[in-house]
């Protein structure tokens, strides 16, 4: 008997309230819904798409949008065939250790831990920020960010605790008000032909325009956009028939996530006219306000009262990507304390089947990665969100990676799959497509964190600090679990 079974089995026996998350909740829209939570569509392109647009390739910002969804799309093929044989809330962590061993796989673990409470922590602070702007507008009352941060971290705890259903439902409505006021903005500018140099496809979409300008950087942000699609296969455990659902849902979270930014972005273009968006954004970023290049096209199609109902679905999209990373967090703390690599209690369920206190422990450790930045008097939006969302993305896109060298290996040496296409050349070609995504991310990480060379430097080291911390814990605990039995 390994140490690993020594462990999962003392910990059956220790904590009867350890075990499986609630089965048959999810179908696949519920989980699309995390997914899309996850993914913050407002903030995504109200954040992303100027920048992009400004210092990036111009107008060809759809094609890197496209250009990130065929390399996610690649990683996904592999992704789904590991996932029809394993079915765990680790997810990364356990797919990864699969193929490439528990020792590293925990240290991914370490890695998904990080990614997604400090992309949660990055959302706090700009969260923080808008509401307290929000309610200093319109009620007159002047109450510091992280008062309001702290706040959502109590209600975010309560609904995860809650269960996994009344988590969903929340976010359909959060996720739908703002999908679809883009969408229909998007529809109506396609229907009226564009703007004032029409639909301009081939300035959006051709090789020139997508190489024009510093493409690095939009493909940058276009992958960041991409964040938390991953998260079907966390909910694994709790979908309806997870072996055809978790497939289902990926695929269709990432043709949604690509299709959506891609053609918003084209139509956000087209409303400017493509030999006019670049100076727009441009503009737009130097007022300090980087919306307006969004909410401006907008508010003139379908008049002004968009400007107050924008920043609140704003808000509401970051609560949603605050709860969907909430949830996806506390999985991975109750998967590691479930399989022995954290104290056991960690893995309790409460009677909806919720992992209560892996949520409290995800929730404190918001508290401390949040409270600093508002003791030392930080501005939340230009160093707790910027530097914060930069070392995640760095951190997920690490994961992705190991992911598909994973997949390679593992079916290579257990021939469960024998589909070359699945198993070798997708995944293979997705590793080749994340590394190079990777080496851009690293190359203009100073550019993505908004801060100085050095500020850049610790962050991008900290995501292999976090892997060589978790795979030296793997393997002392291991150590002790060997001595113990």
């Amino acid at each position: 008997m390994d140490s690993h079974t020594v462990v999962r089995q003392q910990a059956a026996h220790d904590a009867p309230t350890a075990g499986k998350l609630k089965p048959n909740a999810l179908g696949v829209l519920g989980i699309l819904f995390f997914v899309l939570s996850a993914q913050a569509p407002l903030t995504g392109i109200a954040g992303a798409v100027p920048v992009s647009v400004g210092i990036g390739n111009g107008a060809g910002v759809p094609a890197a949008y496209a250009a990130a969804g065929l390399v996610i799309l690649l990683f996904s093929v592999g992704f789904v065939a590991m996932g029809r044989h394993v079915v765990d809330a680790g997810a990364f962590y356990t797919y990864i250790g699969k193929g490439l061993g528990r020792t590293t796989g925990t240290g991914s673990a370490g890695v998904a831990l990080f990614a997604y409470c400090t992309i949660q922590a990055a959302m706090y602070g700009l969260y923080g920020s808008l509401v307290s702007g929000l309610v200093a507008h319109h009620a007159g009352l002047d109450v510091p960010w992280w008062v309001w941060a702290v706040a959502t971290m109590v209600v975010v705890q309560v609904l995860g605790a809650v269960g996994i259903e009344m988590g969903a439902k929340v976010l359909a409505a959060f996720v739908l008000a703002e999908f679809s006021i883009l969408l229909v903005f998007a529809l109506v500018t396609l229907f009226k032909g564009g703007g004032p140099e029409g639909l301009g496809f081939a300035q959006s979409f051709s090789p020139k325009a997508a190489l024009q300008g510093a493409p690095g950087v939009a493909l940058m942000f276009a992958v960041a956009s991409m964040f938390g699609f991953e998260a079907t296969a966390i909910y694994g455990e709790e979908a309806r028939e997870p072996r055809r659902t978790v497939p289902r849902a990926t695929y269709l979270s990432v043709a949604v996530v690509t299709g959506f930014f891609a053609f918003v972005s084209w139509m956000l273009i087209s409303s400017y006219g493509a030999s006019g968006a670049t100076a727009a954004a441009g503009k737009a970023l130097e007022s300090g306000d980087a919306t307006v290049f969004v909410f401006a096209p907008v508010a003139d199609q379908f008049g002004s009262w968009v400007n107050d109902v924008l920043p609140i679905l704003l808000a509401t999209s970051l609560f949603a990507g605050i709860l969907a990373f909430h949830n996806s967090a506390n999985r991975y703390l109750f998967s590691l304390g479930r399989e022995g690599m954290l104290p056991r209690r960690v893995s309790t369920l409460n009677k909806r089947h919720s992992p209560w206190v892996a949520g409290g422990v995800q929730t404190a450790i918001a508290a401390l990665l949040v409270v600093p930045f508002a003791l030392l008097g930080k501005d939340p939006v230009l160093t707790l969100f910027s530097w914060f969302s930069g070392v995640a993305v760095l951190g997920i896109m690490l994961l992705y990676f190991l992911t598909s060298v994973s997949v390679i290996v593992y079916f290579r040496r257990t021939r469960l799959d024998t589909r070359p296409w699945n198993t070798l050349i997708a995944p293979a070609l997705g590793a080749l497509g994340i590394a190079g995504a990777i080496w851009l991310i690293l190359a203009n990480f100073t550019t993505l964190i908004g801060g100085d060379s050095g500020t850049a430097t610790w962050l991008a080291l900290s995501v292999p600090v976090v892997l060589l911390l978790g795979a030296v814990t793997a393997r002392v605990v291991r150590g002790e679990a060997s001595a113990a039995a």
